[in-house]
């Protein structure tokens, strides 16, 4: 079964962060305000609040849009996953510029699965390049 976070593309990524960085309190987020986050009109920015919706990421009320806690666990998986893989690129000799650039080319795609071994294998590290927290596994390290 396909996880929220691999369902959702880079834009609808883009338009929960909006959400949540133009929410006003209790109210919300207006359209306007995602829109112009996002650098779209606000029909565009409608069908990715709608798609969101429609998964429990996001709910509406009034003309106003807030992250429900689903979308609020997405967005820490996200962060998550972003953060793992540009820690995984950064190991590989990549400046922390283009660490952020390549993990945005797969962290959607990866697994939470995926993500955890990558950060074994990376030896559980505590921040990505730039110095953002990774929040540590969800399983236990197997024992050696």
């Amino acid at each position: 079964m396909m996880e929220t976070l691999q369902r959702l593309s880079r834009r609808q990524v883009d338009t929960l962060q909006a959400v949540g960085r133009n929410a006003v309190g209790e109210r919300g987020a207006s359209l306007i305000s995602v829109a112009g986050a996002l650098k779209v009109r606000p029909p565009s920015a409608l069908d990715h609040l709608t798609v969101l919706e429609d998964l429990g990421l996001v709910a509406r009320r009034r003309g106003k849009s807030r992250i429900t806690e689903k979308g609020l666990t997405t967005l820490r998986e996200y962060r998550r996953h972003h953060r793992v893989a540009e820690t995984l690129f950064g190991q590989l000799g990549l400046a922390p510029a283009e660490t952020c650039v390549a993990a945005r080319e797969i962290d959607l795609a990866l697994s939470h699965r995926t993500v955890e071994e990558i950060c074994r294998a990376q030896k559980h590290p505590a921040e990505c390049p730039h110095g953002e927290p990774i929040a540590p596994c969800h399983s236990p390290r197997p024992a050696n």
